[in-house]
């Protein structure tokens, strides 16, 4: 093992974070009980934020960036975890309070780690990463509630060319449901329609202000956008619909009306996936483990060197990547 390694730190620079690659050793890590070899990582959303500086994601300084890790464990100071177990790590909050996957090595409490499942690699691990783990609870959640069976309608699926909505079209269609897209990008219509959408909405259609209660379309509806385009979502799901909400890419807000909760039953169900309970985690690994297509899986990601991690965030964050990125600690 070398005597320093190398890491992506988010330091203070004149009052605003600032990320820098910077060499380490192990004594810099924190004081867990698991110390892992890093082999991937990811780029997700929350990534870009705190890699570019533009987002209030980062809480303590300094900070090893990243929401997501796989490797192997090197040295364990707990009875769950031995030398040589293949391991992934998502959330906990890592990148904002505790330090994350964008280091070589890293020491991680146990009870944040994740036995990888036997039908995957860690790099296809971290090509599912959060946005593959988020998709599942989000699946799993409407399924949960009942209304996507009972009412055999479209499943809508926002943001559909990003991480998370790729992995969500890829697992509804392995499901049977009849999934719509709604994309910015007509150039991956062809990649949404080899995960099993079969159809589209522009993204631009779901912006425009429109009624409280609109035509009854959705059964279901996986949002990774937010603001309007959840507002319009929610006005078009059917009587005793549900939409699962878990991410903000186009907007924080919700300007919506009571109208589709008190009128048409519609429930809007909110995935936390950083913190989510062991038991719903295992379950969504388990979703991913069975239904995710390992042929589909390997259209939706490609493989970058740890050095690109400054161009990639940026591209995140400007809707130029499709898809899953996959970053290579060891290259």
């Amino acid at each position: 093992m070398a005597d320093t390694f190398e890491a992506f730190v988010i330091e203070d620079a004149n009052g605003r974070t600032k990320g820098t690659f910077r060499n380490l050793t192990l004594e810099d890590l924190p004081d867990n009980d698991v110390l892992v070899e890093v082999a991937y990582s990811t780029v997700n959303y929350k990534d870009g934020l705190a890699v570019t500086g533009k987002g209030r994601i980062v809480r303590r300084l300094p900070m090893v960036a990243g929401v997501d890790l796989a490797g192997t464990v090197i040295e364990s100071r707990s009875p769950d975890w031995k030398l040589g177990d293949k391991v992934i790590v998502n959330g906990w909050g890592m990148s904002e309070t505790v330090w994350g996957g964008y280091s070589r090595f890293q020491r991680l409490r146990p009870e944040w780690l994740i036995r990888l499942p036997e039908s995957f690699t860690l790099e296809e691990a971290m090509a599912i990463g959060t946005a593959g783990h988020t998709a599942a609870l989000c699946v799993d959640a409407l399924e949960d509630w009942g209304v996507v069976q009972s009412t055999g309608k479209e499943v809508l699926v926002t943001g559909a060319s990003g991480g998370v909505g790729s992995m969500a079209v890829a697992l509804l269609a392995q499901q049977k449901y009849s999934v719509v897209a709604s994309t910015g990008r007509p150039e991956t219509h062809d990649y949404l329609r080899s995960l099993g959408a079969v159809g589209f909405i522009n993204r631009s259609d779901l912006l425009e202000k429109g009624p409280s209660l609109q035509k009854e379309r959705w059964g279901g509806v996986i949002d990774s956008v937010g603001g309007q385009t959840l507002v319009n979502a929610l006005s078009q799901t059917v009587y005793g619909g549900a939409v699962a909400a878990c991410g903000l890419a186009g907007s924080a807000d919700l300007p919506a009306s009571v109208f589709p909760f008190i009128l048409r039953g519609v429930t809007l169900i909110g995935i936390e996936s950083s913190h989510a309970p062991q038991a719903q985690r295992d379950a969504a690994w388990a979703r991913l483990a069975r239904d995710l297509d390992p042929a589909k899986l390997r259209t939706m990601y490609e493989v970058y060197p740890f050095k690109a991690l400054p161009e990639l965030a940026d591209g995140i964050l400007a809707n130029r990547i499709r898809g899953r990125i996959v970053i290579d600690l060891r290259a």
